[in-house]
């Protein structure tokens, strides 16, 4: 017998509202009326079940583009549910950049994880369908989809629902925890290295240590998942989905100065930053509207629709931890002025943001892509590539960069052999090469745009 059959015809009935412009009855609203139909044979148990089907009915429409996985378990025991969209799923196919969405860090932000419980459906049917432009993007990205990250807070703000919900009720986990600024701040670590010119001589630029201590403090089970999942696939580009402006926010989000509660704290990879900001916003129906309605105070439109997170509220979080840590660089999307908008608004709120998030997933490929190779043909793991001008380096064949001409430097530490140099330019750069030989024939970097 199926489980949950109920949930099933649920799950369908929001599917097949989509008509040919994607829109759709909200998720949470079908809940509700699933619950109030069905309380004899539908518990609260199997209503958090729908999310999970709901991935299913995706998967069973294209099980040869999508595989259904989990990352852990919420501080309450649910499964923290993801979808992988790629022509191989379940694998890692070199020179393919993996590409990452989240949603829920805060619970009561819904509109994120309505979002990409639609996006997930779209991308299946203009696959099928023979959309070009998805059919790219399935075939050479690794995409990962993980509507919600703090089930136990959406659970308690769908409880009281859009119209009753206050501003923060769901926002943090069950134990009282706020998961996207609870990383370790490796910023300070960092910071206080270069301080002591400690960088490049005793610590690297980039891929900062978790110390310690770190594993003590009160640390959510959400979070601990999330970094075992960042730390395990090899992600270059994230966004995570919240609510309650209009406006994209990059790195960095804690500021450098002591005591400063706002200002300009800028990457070294601020110029690629910006673009992946304004890439999103400027796709965005509104964000840089100047005739919109402002939010709350801050008209965001002025800037483009994106600033730079230090300067706008100050903590170290997710967005930080992603690219001190590991070579993915994340922004943080914020994708609507409400944070639990009603179903009503869900067909506009998808219009608004469907560009702008295939938009954003496609600058994935903006770079240069390659695989560095001994000069007998074999792959080289943990080979640090450099940028002329960028301070941070990385360890990967995928580096995101923006149209121009660099100096590219290749150091490979193996035994006592004396790092080589190369760098091949991608198509959408200026021949530039810089070669170091010693005793060995150079590793090559073979790239493309």
């Amino acid at each position: 017998m199926e489980k949950y059959p109920n949930v099933k015809r649920a799950a369908l009935k929001i599917l097949s509202m989509f008509g040919s412009t994607y829109v759709c009855e909200s998720v949470f609203s079908t809940l509700k009326h699933v619950k109030s139909k069905h309380r004899s044979v539908l518990t609260d148990t199997h209503v958090k079940e729908l999310l999970r089907v709901l991935m299913k009915v995706v998967n069973e429409m294209c099980p040869n583009i999508t595989r259904i996985y989990n990352i852990g378990k919420s501080q309450s025991g649910l499964k923290l549910y993801a979808i992988e969209i790629s022509d191989n799923p379940g694998e890692h196919e070199v020179g393919e950049p993996e590409f990452r969405y989240t949603a829920g860090l805060h619970g009561n932000e819904v509109l994120g994880r309505e979002l990409l419980l639609l996006l997930m459906q779209f991308m299946c049917l203009e696959y099928l369908s023979g959309n070009q432009r998805i059919r790219h993007l399935v075939e050479e990205t690794r995409i990962h989809l993980l509507p919600s990250v703090n089930p136990d807070g959406y659970e308690k703000a769908f409880e009281v629902g859009s119209e009753l919900i206050g501003w923060s009720l769901g926002r943090w986990s069950n134990d009282g925890i706020d998961i996207h600024h609870n990383f370790p701040d490796l910023n300070a670590i960092l910071w206080a290295a270069e301080a002591k010119k400690w960088v490049p001589r005793k610590m690297f630029n980039h891929h900062v240590a978790i110390p310690d201590w770190y594993q003590s403090t009160n640390v959510a089970l959400e979070t601990r998942a999330l970094i075992a999942w960042i730390e395990k696939m090899p992600f270059v580009l994230g966004g995570n989905l919240q609510g309650g402006e209009l406006v994209v926010t990059f790195p960095y989000d804690r500021t450098r100065s002591q005591g400063v509660v706002r200002e300009q704290t800028p990457t070294p990879d601020d110029h690629i930053f910006r673009w992946l900001a304004f890439s999103y916003a400027s796709t965005h129906r509104l964000m840089t509207d100047a005739n919109r309605r402002v939010c709350h105070t801050q008209d965001f439109a002025k800037e483009d629709g994106t600033i730079n997170g230090a300067s706008w509220h100050t903590a170290a979080g997710m967005n930080d931890f992603s690219y001190l840590r590991t070579n993915c660089f994340e922004l943080s999307m914020y994708v609507g002025c409400d944070k639990f908008p009603h179903e009503s608004d869900l067909p506009e709120e998808w219009e608004n943001n469907r560009e702008s998030l295939l938009v954003f997933m496609e600058q994935v490929h903006r770079g240069i892509k390659g695989v560095v190779k001994d000069h007998q043909g074999r792959g080289i793991a943990n080979a640090i590539i450099s940028v002329e001008g960028i301070n941070h380096d990385i360890r990967t064949g995928i580096l995101l960069l923006l149209p121009d001409s660099y100096y590219c430097d290749i150091e490979v530490i193996i035994q006592s052999m004396n790092p080589l140099y190369v760098c091949k330019h991608g198509k959408i750069f200026n021949p530039v090469q810089s070669k170091h030989i010693y005793k060995k024939p150079p590793f090559q970097l073979s790239g493309r745009g």
